[in-house]
């Protein structure tokens, strides 16, 4: 066998235990889970930052040239969770890498007790900043989101307000006396009725005029019904 025969065949052996055992590099995994939640975390409400975790360098995957990141079913970059990576080949695999969104950002707290069915005015409103990501959801993040709105339950000074026990205040209230104002092209006309369920602004109501008739429109502050034709 010529010399440069065997070099070559001796070069092919001495690479065949290396090919078997090519592992996929952690880093280009940890670059499409980056690339991934910096898409992600562009609409969270405030300043978001993360850390990925780490990829075991003595992994058992095979080097993969198409890999894609998802969530997932169920989760959302915030807090401490995980992301997917798979590899979009034929036999491809999948693994989890775990990850952490911190989101700096302010949010609202009760200036002093409410008690239930209280209106909350600005005055009652105190801004904290923090990591929403370690706060329950539904937090109040702006003060528009909570002026306006009645507390469903007694709070004490100091509690982070949610979105759950707040509850838009009623425009119309049950059996309240209203004005029905009907509205079509060319013409309006306004009636007297009776609010048959209780409706917060922009709500559906319905309602029986004085003559029987029930219909149904949008309830408007000051107990004022509008129904369009």
């Amino acid at each position: 066998m010529p010399v440069i025969l065997k070099r070559f065949l001796f070069l092919f052996l001495l690479a065949l235990p290396l090919a078997s055992f090519a592992r996929q590099e952690p880093a280009e995994v940890k670059r499409v889970v980056e690339d991934f939640l910096r898409v992600q975390t562009k609409g969270l409400p405030g300043q978001a930052s993360f850390s990925v975790g780490s990829v075991d360098p003595n992994n058992n995957l095979a080097p993969c040239p198409a890999l894609e990141a998802f969530l997932p079913a169920g989760a959302r970059p915030w807090g401490r969770t995980n992301v997917g990576v798979r590899c979009q080949v034929e036999g491809g695999w999948s693994i989890y890498v775990p990850v952490q969104v911190k989101v700096s950002g302010e949010y609202f707290v009760t200036a002093r007790p409410l008690a239930r069915g209280q209106i909350i005015a600005a005055a009652d409103l105190a801004k904290r900043t923090g990591d929403l990501a370690e706060l329950p959801a539904g937090i109040v993040t702006e003060a528009a989101q909570a002026v306006g709105q009645t507390v469903t339950i007694s709070v004490q000074s100091g509690q982070v307000l949610r979105s759950d026990i707040l509850r838009a205040q009623l425009a119309v209230q049950q059996n309240q006396s209203v004005k029905v104002v009907s509205k079509g092209k060319g013409f309006q006309v306004a009636t007297e009725g009776r609010a048959l369920n209780n409706a917060s602004d922009g709500q559906v109501v319905q309602v029986r005029t004085a003559s029987g008739q029930t219909v149904s429109g949008i309830a408007r502050p000051g107990g004022i019904v509008e129904v369009t034709y």
